[in-house]
């Protein structure tokens, strides 16, 4: 069984030092390209489906979808009224 030395320890903890200095300055270099890609992308999604909506005309899907669907008059099963006894 191997024991922890005090080497061993400055080493991660170097180790872990390095990586968060390391993450944190490759974060602050790409983190904003990425962002603006991000925000550039959002922006032309809600623009395309402002185009699509605006060329549209309103409700003309939802009252063909109104008038082709036939209401169902099956009959499901019985209505019981049920009263309370005291």
């Amino acid at each position: 069984m191997d024991t922890a030395s005090f080497n061993g320890l400055l080493r991660t903890l170097m180790y872990i030092i390095l990586f968060y200095y390391a993450f944190k300055f490759l974060a602050r270099l790409f983190l904003p390209v990425i962002l603006k890609k991000v925000v550039e992308k959002a922006s032309e999604n809600m623009r395309n489906q402002q185009s699509a909506y605006q060329q549209t005309p309103p409700n003309s899907a939802t009252q063909s979808e109104v008038k082709s669907k036939p209401k169902s008059t099956q009959k499901v099963g019985e209505y019981i009224d049920f009263e309370e006894v005291d």
